[in-house]
């Protein structure tokens, strides 16, 4: 994996942080530089995106074993692993698999248990019409959608990361488009709860219908009980850029030692 390394230097990993569909590590540098300075996160490219490895298998489990092996090579202790949406299902999967790497969760807007209508819809646009005539084009499709609410000054930092001439023409985000297509037939999998672990989850209320049905998440109440704390945000789908104070604080508060 392709890894993103902000923080201190010569030490283990504090925080484990996971992107979403067709994002990149380095879209985790605003929060981590201005927010998390103190701290050591480690922000992988995803297999299918930026600079990792883009052959498949394009699955959730895939994804796990990748993390998983580069926790073992980094020899982390337990960390807070924070994910955005696709990355939150990751997340949660991770820490179901691999219990004793993670001491706690922070989910942002997961995406898990989609309906498959609305998984093979979003699939089926993506397919179609993966590519921009301009970055211009490909900044307002941003603007009009899960960024409205962020400062323009970290979307126009994103783009100049993460957006590359396409081989068909035009431009399109450094990823790969069957591995993006094949993303969301993962996430219509069942929604599974996290383990036994301090979970916060933040919903983007804006976002509707939701990534994550409301349902979902009373079945997680139950489960977990007084471990899952639920943030009702007002905001759109990129918590990560929109809050980051939010998101930090409750980064925060995951290491803090137990009493």
């Amino acid at each position: 994996m392709h890894l993103h390394r902000f923080g201190p230097t010569r030490r283990t990993p504090d925080v484990l942080a996971l992107h979403g569909l067709t994002g990149h590590g380095r879209r985790w540098a605003s929060l981590a530089r201005t927010w998390l300075p103190d701290l050591a996160v480690l922000a992988p490219d995803l297999r299918g995106h930026g600079r990792s490895p883009w052959g498949p298998p394009w699955t959730v489990d895939a994804q796990v074993r990748d993390l998983a092996a580069t926790l073992r090579e980094e020899g982390a202790e337990p960390l807070v692993v924070v994910g955005h949406s696709y990355g939150a299902n990751i997340a949660v999967r991770l820490a179901r698999a691999h219990p004793a790497a993670v001491r706690a969760l922070v989910l942002l807007d997961p995406a898990m248990g989609l309906e498959p209508d609305r998984a093979r819809e979003i699939a089926d646009a993506y397919l179609h019409s993966p590519d921009y005539p301009d970055a211009a084009t490909a900044r307002a499709d941003k603007l009009h959608g899960g960024w409205a609410d962020v400062d323009p000054a970290v979307l126009d930092a994103d783009i100049a990361e993460h957006l590359v001439a396409s081989p068909f023409g035009g431009v399109t985000w450094r990823v790969c488009a069957p591995a993006m297509v094949a993303a969301w037939a993962e996430m219509a999998l069942p929604a599974v709860p996290p383990p036994a672990v301090p979970t916060d989850l933040v919903r983007a209320t804006r976002v509707q219908p939701p990534f994550l049905a409301d349902q979902v998440v009373d079945q997680w109440h139950a489960q977990l009980g007084g471990l899952l704390t639920v943030h009702a945000v007002d905001c759109e789908h990129m918590v990560s850029q929109s809050h980051p104070e939010l998101v930090a604080k409750l980064v925060r508060r995951a290491l803090e030692p137990e009493d």
